[in-house]
């Protein structure tokens, strides 16, 4: 196995016992990353020099005794997600190009704990699409099938993590964007509980979470991630949890079965089919499981619906003419949508974001966990904006992520099994606000308990 290829948890080990060092693995790394990125357009501000002076000071801090918690292991960064002296393009053509005076609370954490930064991951004009499709990036492809989308908004990020740029990438999510292009690529994408990894800024529903090829290596930055930043005014009180121990015997825990959200596209056929057999899998294994009616409605949607394109609008009607020519076409048809809607649209649009939360609380609190898929949909072509491909219908897709952002509830993405071409299909596990190890907990049951996996596909 490459280097690039190895777990964040086998190359900490590895350099426990010297028997590889950070210069080496980024070396490889880079080599790959040269190879591939021609095809998968996964990065944005890669810079091979940066990276190999970070490795060697990480490499001198092994060899003097003082390596921290992620020394010498490979991260990239969604560029949504700043990073100092890097500028924050947003995905969009239309954004100044301004580097950032300061690393956001994730990537802080990260670069304390002595993770070397890769790169910085492509991402769809304002993160407002499920697509790799962005005016100001190349557009980011599937490395599973180059001709397919990787998913989005985490779209680079996925694609790196699936094309073995490493072991651990950091996403953000507010309606899914970490979770579906994890589905659809094979990986793990964890959503965590609001104001479990601080971030800046922070708002209603926006989250930033790991995405990572195993539940284990996720479970690793959660360690890091998690730690406190005053900066981030939603955060919640921090603590000790314990991230690594993951155990869990599913035998007499209640598990949600829920296969219909009660709006957007409906479910595909192989899509049930792998969701169901995980049910299956779960309660060979003992538990309890149980069907989760619909509990989101249209109305909820249509009404969020109304309050992004209009806070989507009010961003891009202030850039000047010349800047909002830039922004992607599909973006801005969609938020124009908005530039008519009056105050009280608006008002009862917001207002739905409780609801959603209050909706899913109420559903899911009997239930130790809540097993779904990810996406209701299968792949779709790189080229396309997302599923549906028509800003009139943007958010068909996800109907089962978007629940747990506004819920403030834990979720994760991983894989469940494939299609017939060898696609990726996820599942999503959700439990309690706040419960992220639990949620963590499920998915390495899941781990445990699925079919053999596919090799990861690869350019080499």
């Amino acid at each position: 196995m490459s280097l690039h290829e190895r777990s964040a948890v086998e190359l900490l080990a590895l350099y426990g016992r010297s028997e590889c060092s950070p210069v080496e693995v980024a070396r490889d790394l880079i080599a790959h990353i040269e190879r591939s990125e021609p095809t998968l357009h996964a990065l944005w501000a890669f810079d091979a020099e940066a990276l190999l002076s970070q490795a060697r000071d990480s490499q001198a801090r092994w060899r003097r005794g003082e390596a921290r918690a992620l020394d010498g292991v490979p991260v990239t960064v969604k560029e949504n997600i700043a990073t100092r002296g890097t500028a924050v393009p947003l995905g969009s053509a239309a954004t100044a190009l301004v580097p950032a005076a300061v690393d956001a609370p994730p990537a802080a954490r990260l670069r304390e704990a002595g993770a070397l930064i890769v790169a910085k991951t492509t991402m769809p004009d304002y993160g407002m699409l499920s697509s790799g499709l962005s005016s100001f990036h190349a557009l980011a492809r599937n490395p599973w099938n180059p001709a397919l989308n990787p998913g989005g908004s985490s779209a680079g990020a996925a694609a790196a993590c699936a094309g073995g740029y490493g072991p651990l990438h950091l996403g953000t999510d507010i309606g899914g964007s970490i979770r579906l292009p994890a589905g659809w690529c094979g990986i793990v994408g964890v959503k965590p509980s609001l104001g479990r990894i601080p971030i800046d800024p922070p708002y209603a529903g926006r989250v930033a979470g790991p995405m990572t090829r195993s539940v284990d290596d996720a479970a690793l930055a959660m360690s890091v991630l998690s730690r406190p930043d005053a900066r981030d005014a939603m955060s919640l009180p921090w603590q000790a949890l314990p991230w690594r121990e993951l155990q869990l015997d599913p035998k007499g825990l209640r598990l949600g079965l829920w296969l219909d959200a009660g709006w957007g596209l409906p479910v595909n056929a192989r899509v049930r089919a792998i969701v169901e057999a995980a049910a299956r899998a779960f309660e060979a294994a003992g538990a309890v499981v149980e069907p989760l009616a619909p509990f989101t409605t249209r109305a909820m949607i249509d009404g969020l619906d109304h309050f992004w394109r209009q806070r989507a609008w009010l961003d891009i009607a202030a850039l000047p003419a010349e800047r909002q020519a830039k922004v992607l076409p599909y973006i801005h048809h969609w938020a124009q949508g908005g530039a008519q809607l009056s105050g009280e649209q608006v008002f009862r649009g917001h207002s739905q974001m409780g609801a959603i939360r209050d909706a899913t609380a109420a559903a899911t609190q009997r239930f130790d966990a809540v097993l779904s898929p990810v996406s209701p949909v299968l792949h779709f072509p790189a080229e396309w904006a997302g599923p549906t491909n028509d800003p009139a219908r943007p958010f068909e897709h996800i109907a089962f992520t978007l629940p747990f952002n506004f819920s403030e509830q834990p979720a994760v993405a991983l894989n469940g099994g494939y299609t017939d071409d060898g696609m990726p299909i996820g599942v999503q596990l959700a439990t309690k606000r706040h419960d992220d190890v639990g949620a963590l907990r499920w998915a390495r049951a899941w781990e445990r308990l699925r079919p053999p996996q596919r090799p990861w596909p690869t350019r080499d």
